[in-house]
């Protein structure tokens, strides 16, 4: 797991109780441990104790330690933040691209910083591309990732893109033990573009039902 924010820390959470080996990477792991939550709430050291499955590694360690390497980073850093994990430690890894290309510098709600004719997971797959990109879960919040069923008795959509027919099918393993029942393949690489965009409305739709705890249903 490659971010100790709130994502980050769902999704390690959640795949630790399901019995996965998981270590979540951090740039400094001092820090990290001090870390106070954005409430000033417990530290990331606390909740961490609170998991004692899980791993605290520098970004490379993680790198190497992972199969599959979840990228929950801030998207305006998320290639920052995989060049410091390492090219080679995820050579021919799957890389599940859950970030969102959000622009703050104008305020909220934010712009995209990549649209229309690329996306973020683009990006990511044309910086490494000996690593096996998938981009999904990007457009439901954090506790809906880990736990479809809170909303819609779990038969909400969730979308999936990426060039490599086997790392899709792992990941698609995966989303199925978190529960998800309703996983739509869009295609390749590109057809992120969608999702990603799909951000805008997602934020209007948090803002009219003062929740975030919601998500859309493709009817057949």
């Amino acid at each position: 797991m490659i971010g100790t924010g709130a994502v980050g820390r769902a999704l390690a959470g959640r795949l630790n109780e399901l019995e996965h080996d998981v270590a979540i990477g951090t740039r400094d792991v001092s820090a990290t441990h001090a870390r106070m939550d954005s409430d000033g709430g417990v530290s990331f050291a606390d909740w961490l104790a609170g998991h004692p499955g899980l791993a605290l590694m520098d970004l490379p360690g993680a790198g190497r330690f992972g199969d599959v390497i979840v990228n929950a980073t801030n998207g305006a850093a998320a290639i920052e933040a995989l060049v410091a994990v390492g090219v080679d430690n995820l050579a021919g890894k799957v890389v599940i691209d859950v970030t969102n290309p959000l622009d703050f510098s104008q305020g909220f709600p934010p712009t995209l910083l990549v649209k229309d004719n690329d996306s973020l997971a683009e990006e990511v797959q044309r910086a490494f591309p000996r690593a096996r990109v998938v981009k999904t879960l990007n457009t439901v919040t954090a506790d809906v990732m880990v736990r479809p069923e809170t909303v819609g008795g779990g038969a909400s959509s969730l979308f999936m893109s990426g060039n490599d027919p086997a790392a899709k099918s792992i990941v698609a393993d995966l989303l199925s033990e978190l529960g998800w029942r309703d996983v739509i393949d869009l295609g390749d690489i590109s057809t992120a573009r969608g999702p990603e965009m799909y951000l805008p409305l997602w934020l209007r739709v948090m803002g009219s039902l003062g929740t975030a705890m919601f998500n859309i249903t493709v009817e057949r």
